[in-house]
């Protein structure tokens, strides 16, 4: 069993190589109403990201998210910032998300679902969640997987740290 966690471990390490400071791929995914959007379309120039990757099947997801909710607004007197919430779960569970999503109270997220697991493949993600720091430019700066109570504080250190 140690031999195989090191190896998982040694898995993830290696896969976030290839993520850390890659730029964000251009994907099409579906937002909150139904719509199509680029994933490069987010990249504004201005202000940086957060990306999760999420399901409602995963409860450290929803964990995670509903941390950054609540920090959200103290964070936003820090820096300047926006989430992207992107949901993972296949058309079988989308519905649930959608509603997941209201239910959690995640109005200032941009939420965003790949049904497909397109952008998912395209940013190396393997397990959720998966989350990434994402200069103003589309620049990915920083990434990890699982959550652990007081990690999210990590992701605004690194958003504070992009000034």
């Amino acid at each position: 069993m140690r031999l195989f966690k090191r190896l998982f471990m040694a898995i993830v390490a290696v896969a976030l190589s290839y993520t850390a400071f890659a730029q964000l791929p251009s994907v099409k995914l579906e937002n909150r109403k139904g719509e199509v959007v680029n994933t490069s379309s987010l990249v504004d120039g201005k202000t940086p990201m957060i990306i999760s990757f999420w399901a409602v099947t995963c409860k450290p997801c929803i964990q995670e998210l509903d941390a950054i909710n609540d920090a959200m607004p103290d964070w936003l007197d820090e820096a300047s910032f926006r989430v992207i919430a992107v949901s993972t779960d296949d058309s079988r569970f989308s519905a649930q998300a959608r509603a997941w999503v209201e239910g959690h109270g995640w109005n200032d997220f941009t939420v965003l679902f790949d049904k497909n697991k397109e952008f998912m493949r395209a940013m190396n993600v393997s397990y959720t969640p998966q989350v990434f720091v994402v200069d103003k430019n589309g620049k990915v700066v920083y990434s990890h997987t699982g959550y652990t109570a007081g990690s999210e504080q990590e992701l605004i250190d690194k958003i504070k740290s992009l000034k």
